[in-house]
């Protein structure tokens, strides 16, 4: 785990519009930050809400670590405009944070502070092939990833350096409300460096705060009309869902998508899961205007990797949207993605959404599994998958939609396939890699994505979807 205790993927600035309400916490503080009263007391009320804006207040330094001598980075605890999910960023994307975040925050309307959450920092593997155009943007920044803390109007945060000894830091477990230790008595360890990513800042976001494309009032910017135009030969212009079909329903629409490119034998028997119901982005809201305009696409589809968002499980299958359009925007805006890295996302419920803009039929070239987004498809399960077990219908839904989306390409979910490496820390550049047809991200480079809970899941995700596809 500590050869992937980095995060790549950052961020941009805007102003710190937040001002501090209590002095300067420590790494060992253990006292309860700060009362909503308290707050009121100590300064001026929080800046307005502007809609749709990413908040970004850079670190700074709090103290030193007692056992260690580096210094913490962080913010005090203060008042700040609305948000719900949060995540750390930093100017150089190919720069590690060997270290530990913690957040606390609090509730929007008042209440108590949370306790102690640790952030998932390892992210690197997560983003646009090396040397790709989009993993090579000027604007591509590092990061952790992001944080569902729910509405909330004050937060606390501090970063701590560890030493590659001590193996401490979020890992599988830390993301998703567990109150974790505090930093400075176990993580300590000799010669720990006190250097972290330069530009540190947390970025705030309120997802609620995002046009949903003008989605009410039934009237579709150009950017909204390409991406649901894209999905034209499944569902009409403008469609919040896609819906289901059933096997021989699918089967047809197979036929007249790619039956061009199938021999007569793929004609006559054709190995394919009806297709699941999709939520579209029209569907979940998306401020198209975020987006780089262009669809990307590769070859086709071999393989699908399956991810977890690391963003924890505290949330509401109602508020799974929010949280797509919330991972939307810190992909985008924070970043430096040219649109939301994963094809697809899955809640615990078992509801499909479309990632990526291009069309959920098509090969849409995804930033979810670095060296490895060229002929395969990304699909994320929202959640923190370490210690707790995915739901069934989480599982089911991936067996689903992998059924469906690998049948338009031919591929069986049981099956093996090979790839080219477009460089990461498992496989060097150019080298071809055999890997199951449904794989993990860690099956493509060295993390702990998808969790282990969800990656023993794998085998029945293969199993289900095979015989879905009526193999």
């Amino acid at each position: 785990m500590r050869g992937i205790l980095a995060s790549s993927i950052g961020v941009t600035c805007a102003a710190a519009l937040a001002l501090p309400l209590a002095p300067p916490a420590t790494a060992a503080a253990t006292g309860p930050a700060p009362t909503a009263e308290a707050a009121t007391r100590a300064a001026v009320t929080a800046p307005p809400d502007v809609p749709g804006s990413t908040q970004s207040l850079p670190l700074r330094p709090l103290t030193r670590d007692r056992a260690t001598g580096a210094t913490v980075l962080g913010l005090a605890p203060r008042a700040v405009r609305n948000f719900s999910l949060l995540g750390v960023v930093w100017d150089d994307p190919a720069a590690e944070l060997h270290g530990r975040v913690q957040v606390r925050t609090r509730p929007a309307g008042g209440g108590d502070w949370t306790g102690w959450q640790d952030v998932e920092t390892h992210y690197t593997d997560h983003g646009a092939d090396p040397g790709s155009a989009e993993g090579a943007s000027e604007g591509v920044r590092g990061a952790t990833a992001p944080l569902w803390v729910g509405g909330s109007d004050g937060v606390e945060v501090r970063v701590l350096p560890l030493s590659d000894e001590s193996g401490a830091g979020a890992g599988e477990s830390g993301a998703g409300g567990a109150e974790a230790e505090e930093p400075g008595a176990d993580d300590s360890g000799a010669g720990a460096s006190a250097v972290l990513p330069s530009g540190l800042r947390l970025e705030l976001i309120d997802p609620e705060g995002d046009p949903v494309d003008q989605a009410r009032t039934g009237v579709m910017s150009a950017e909204a009309t390409a991406a649901s135009a894209a999905n034209s030969a499944l569902a009409p212009l403008g469609a919040a869902e896609i819906p289901a079909l059933d096997g021989e329903r699918t089967r047809q629409e197979l036929l007249s998508l790619r039956g061009a490119e199938m021999t007569e034998g793929q004609r006559a028997k054709p190995y394919i899961g009806p297709r699941p119901a999709i939520v579209t982005r029209r569907g979940w809201g998306a401020d198209e205007s975020l987006r780089e305009k262009q669809f990307v696409y590769t070859g086709k589809v071999r393989a699908a990797f399956v991810h977890h968002t690391a963003s924890g499980n505290n949330y509401k299958c109602s508020q799974a949207p929010s949280l797509v359009r919330g991972f939307y925007r810190y992909h985008v805006r924070s970043l430096g993605w040219r649109d939301v890295g994963y094809n697809f996302l899955v809640d615990k419920c078992g509801r499909i959404y479309e990632g990526r803009a291009g069309g959920v039929a098509k090969a849409v070239k995804g930033a979810h599994t670095l060296g490895f987004n060229s002929n395969s498809t990304g699909i994320a399960v929202i959640g923190t998958y370490g210690s707790k077990k995915p739901s069934s219908s989480a599982v089911k839904a991936v067996a689903r939609l992998t059924a469906w989306k690998l049948g338009l390409y031919g591929m069986n979910p049981r099956g093996k396939t090979y790839l080219t490496s477009g460089g990461g820390n498992l496989y060097r550049k150019g080298k071809k890699v055999r890997l199951n047809v449904i794989s993990g991200h860690r099956d493509g480079f060295n993390t702990s994505c998808p969790g282990g809970k969800l990656y023993k899941k794998l085998g029945t995700a293969r199993s289900t979807a095979a015989r879905y596809q009526g193999r």
